[in-house]
């Protein structure tokens, strides 16, 4: 008998701690609490706030991105072979700095051939102008006819027209001349470059893009409702989410025309400093779009249970817990209830919890 004992023992014994096991994580082991009302702490009840109800201003977020007012997109006047370019994307340029060199010899020999052309005209003239005032000397003198000084005077004219196309020739080259040195048209940043040495530059062509800093600002295309009540000039809130930062910016443009597609109007406020802000990056602008009633709670009466939220209410007889939806934080320190909460109810610091 003793062997068959032995052989269960082992299993009862192995069955019994499993349910010991279970039960203490079932949490029989400890202590509960009842659901239901409760009495609330003294300290606790004098501490009690009602829920308020205010209206309040209201705001909303409008998707936006961030620009620049000065930006330009820098291309070639002429068709030539790039054969230097000075920077590249991120560096920081002046005013008339030079940015890329174009190929430059069959432009000075353009202006080589017309500084020669002028040369030669202007001898001509010289000389056609010698002959004139001979032509009239022997005129007055009655040695030669009328037809021979018209013929003179008209070489001379025909040429002095000819020494005015020479040199607008000359002009014409060196303007050509200043086209292969492309110079900064502003103080900026590069954003991209198109173009490598040895590329051939057209007309018209991108080769780099640059943009101010400092004159970077905020647009957003709000809807017709909101859009009709900005003013120039106004100040909104902008919200920079990569950045966590929160400026102001000024109303300077309203675009008088909306989006036949969405219904909105383009709207576009100044920033100061930019700081760490470039174009393209995302924003929301907040825009006033009235008042609203909204009850309130302080923040700190509220505890947060992953995406759970708990008050405790009560009057100092009852307590109840109650789960309500939160909103923003509309000013320090008080929070919106969207739900769960009436105006008046007192609600209990998370003391009572205790």
């Amino acid at each position: 008998m003793d062997i068959p004992m032995k052989k269960w023992l082992l299993p009862i014994t192995a069955i019994i701690l499993l349910l010991v096991i279970i039960a203490w994580m079932a949490g029989a082991f400890r202590d509960k609490i009842e659901p239901g009302l409760g009495d609330a702490p003294k300290s606790a009840v004098d501490r009690a706030v009602p829920v308020l109800r205010e209206d309040l201003p209201v705001v909303e977020s409008v998707p936006a991105s961030i620009g620049a007012r000065e930006a330009t997109t820098i291309s070639s006047r002429t068709l030539a072979r790039i054969t230097h370019i000075t920077v590249r994307a991120g560096d920081a340029v002046e005013k008339d700095r030079l940015l890329i060199e174009l190929e430059r010899s069959d432009v000075e020999s353009r202006l080589q051939q017309a500084n020669e052309q002028v040369r030669a005209v202007t001898a001509r003239l010289r000389e056609a102008k010698q002959s004139l005032d001979r032509a009239e000397e022997l005129y007055r003198q009655k040695l030669v006819a009328a037809a021979a000084l018209d013929e003179a005077r008209a070489n001379h004219d025909a040429l002095v027209a000819e020494r005015a196309t020479a040199e607008q020739a000359v002009m014409e080259a060196r303007t050509a001349l200043s086209y292969t040195r492309i110079l900064s048209p502003i103080d900026g940043r590069v954003v991209e470059r198109f173009a490598e040495p040895g590329d051939t530059a057209s007309p018209g062509d991108k080769l780099l893009t640059l943009y101010n800093p400092l004159s970077m600002r905020i647009e957003a295309a709000v809807r017709e409702r909101l859009a009709l009540s900005l003013e120039i000039g106004q100040e909104l809130q902008v919200e920079i989410p990569a950045t966590g930062a929160r400026i102001t910016a000024r109303i300077e443009e309203l675009v008088p025309a909306a989006d036949p597609g969405s219904r909105s109007f383009m709207v576009k406020a100044q920033i100061g400093d930019s700081g760490q802000l470039m174009p393209g990056m995302y924003a929301r602008m907040m825009v006033p779009a009235g008042e609203r009633s909204m009850l309130l709670v302080p923040a700190d009466r509220i505890l947060h249970y992953g995406q759970l939220d708990l008050v405790w209410v009560g009057d100092g007889e009852d307590v109840e817990r109650r789960f309500v939806r939160s909103g923003r934080e509309v000013r320090p320190g008080m929070v919106e209830v969207i739900a769960g909460l009436a105006e008046g109810e007192m609600v209990l610091p998370p003391a009572v919890t205790e």
